[in-house]
């Protein structure tokens, strides 16, 4: 059996639909199983010389240039090397996982004879593209996804633990970045606004943390993120920005002892990595989006945060209702 998921991003969202094929490799560890993912995510799959403990291969769906330059020749090379490079697999079976219009006519162009989907994608245009339309079993994304690969493969499955890649520069790399121990990790950035924790808190969180941490860094893409500096300013010399990519961030987040985020990529990554960690929900539900793996962790949501999946910046008022000392009582608890 030759099966094909179509997960093009972001970090979270690939992280959430891990669970369901980590299962169907235990379940099936002779079926080859690959992946269609954002370059930017791949980390998360595979290492560097293109192997991972889940799936046999990665094939790279180039939205972000894609998106940059819709008409040139670039993107057009690009899509048409996608293309025939999932033709040549004859897979029996794609599953689309993400529910856009872009993840289903990249499913659709692998030509296999069948293609499943949610009957309700997240964008419903998408259900036309599928071969094999199949209701929402569960509340979580993770129970959802394990659901829907389960029907279409023919294998009951339950979501399973997740084992990510090992790359040796970045383990290498991160081995020179952990001072000591135990270690604290922020992530103050989020998708959008609303999703957004004050940063300036986040620092005072380090700062009233650190007599119950060694170190505590600050997870950032680059130095000058405006999010990471804005914390480690507040924090009064208890937090240091440390900038890496997402190999880095995962061998990164082997090593801490505690997390605190948001509704982002880095909080579910360290959930999946079963860091006790604290997870600082307002516009999402957590009971849909939140946290999931086999570490123990805490999500604090306010009563006054109204579920809204709207890309907007203005900050929800539930989420900036938590107090620091909320969070820093939490994240004490977990120690």
């Amino acid at each position: 059996m030759k099966i094909l998921i179509v997960r093009v991003g972001a970090m979270g969202d690939v992280l959430h639909a891990l669970p369901a094929v980590a299962a169907l490799r235990l379940a099936r560890p002779d079926w080859q199983i690959d992946w269609v993912v954002d370059p930017r995510w791949a980390p998360l799959l595979v290492d560097a010389d293109g192997n991972g403990p889940i799936v046999n291969r990665v094939h790279l769906a180039e939205t972000k240039l894609w998106s940059k330059s819709p008409a040139s020749p670039a993107t057009l090379r690009s899509i048409l090397d996608l293309r025939s490079a999932l033709r040549r697999e004859l897979y029996d079976l794609v599953v689309d996982m993400q529910g856009t219009l872009r993840s289903a006519v990249i499913g659709w162009m692998a030509g296999a004879p069948q293609f499943a989907g949610y009957s309700d994608p997240r964008e419903s245009l998408a259900a036309r593209f599928y071969s094999r339309r199949l209701a929402r079993n569960g509340t979580h994304v993770v129970e959802q996804g394990a659901s829907l690969l389960g029907q279409t493969s023919g294998v009951e499955l339950s979501p399973a633990d997740v084992a990510l890649p090992r790359d040796a520069r970045a383990e290498a790399w991160a081995e020179e970045v952990v001072q000591s121990r135990p270690l604290l990790m922020l992530a103050p950035g989020g998708g959008w606004g609303a999703k957004q924790w004050p940063a300036e808190r986040f620092g005072r969180v380090a700062h009233e943390m650190r007599l119950n941490v060694s170190d505590c860094v600050v997870n950032a893409s680059s130095v000058d993120n405006v999010f990471a500096v804005r914390a480690v300013a507040a924090s009064d010399g208890a937090a240091r920005i440390v900038a890496c990519d997402v190999a880095q961030l995962v061998a990164l987040t082997r090593r801490i002892d505690l997390f605190l985020g948001g509704d982002s990529g880095p909080t579910h990554l360290a959930a999946a990595q079963a860091v006790p960690l604290v997870a600082l929900f307002g516009p999402t539900d957590p009971a849909r989006n939140g946290p999931w793996g086999p570490g123990p962790k805490m999500v604090l949501r306010d009563p006054a945060s109204v579920t809204s999946y709207k890309h907007v910046d203005a900050a929800d008022a539930g989420l900036a209702n938590i107090p620091v000392k909320t969070v820093v009582a939490a994240l004490r608890g977990l120690i």
